[in-house]
């Protein structure tokens, strides 16, 4: 069992982490764009040799820019579970100071004038770690959104190498887009795997 010293030093690595892998997968997203745009001006060149990849270059473009938002959203959750976290750990050791000199001056002829005021740094506290809980519940379920355009990549991108095997002297380029597609997919994918994870550890500690 965590001590709520230890909790809070994992929260706040937990948050740092998935803000990393965030930033990670915004970088993977932009990647995504420059190859829907590369892949356009391929399949242009390609004419009718690539007229079946023309839209799927629009679709890796529209999911491209689908994770951009759905990642900036994330990233608002993300920095408003810092937030928590750092508002949390302040009541929590406002309320073990307070317990402290509750407990050092229980006899002490004021003794009963810390008890409000514990009372309320102890529902503080506890207003945070409900709303630092209700953070995390919503960031999992923005993290699964994340899921569903990095699975359609992968099937676009499958489809992309269907498409690419029909377009001639253009076959490796266009092959070379429908791997880094792919590729992103599976980073973005085992990216959001790692924030998921993380954030299912600190909500069970919490």
């Amino acid at each position: 069992m965590n001590t709520p010293v230890n909790q809070h030093k994992s929260q706040f690595v937990a948050v740092a982490s998935i803000a990393a892998e965030l930033s990670a997968v915004m970088e993977v997203a932009k990647e995504i764009s420059l190859s829907a745009a590369n892949a356009k001006a391929i399949a242009f060149r390609a004419g009718e040799k690539a007229k079946g990849f023309q839209p799927i270059t629009d679709f890796i473009n529209e999911l491209a820019k689908e994770t951009i938002g759905l990642v900036n959203d994330i990233n608002d959750h993300a920095l408003d579970l810092y937030r928590l976290t750092v508002k949390e750990y302040r009541m929590s050791e406002a309320c073990r100071r307070f317990e402290t000199v509750a407990r050092t001056a229980v006899d002490a002829r004021f003794a009963d004038s810390l008890t409000l005021s514990l009372q309320r740094v102890r529902q503080r506290r506890a207003d945070c770690q409900r709303q630092f809980s209700l953070h995390v519940s919503e960031l999992l379920a923005q993290l699964a959104d994340v899921m569903h355009p990095a699975r359609a990549a992968r099937v676009i991108a499958a489809n992309s190498r269907i498409e690419a095997s029909q377009a001639g002297e253009y076959l490796q380029s266009l092959q070379a887009v429908a791997e880094s597609v792919d590729h992103a997919a599976q980073i973005i994918h085992d990216k959001v795997h790692k924030c998921r994870s993380a954030l299912s550890v600190i909500n069970a500690d919490a």
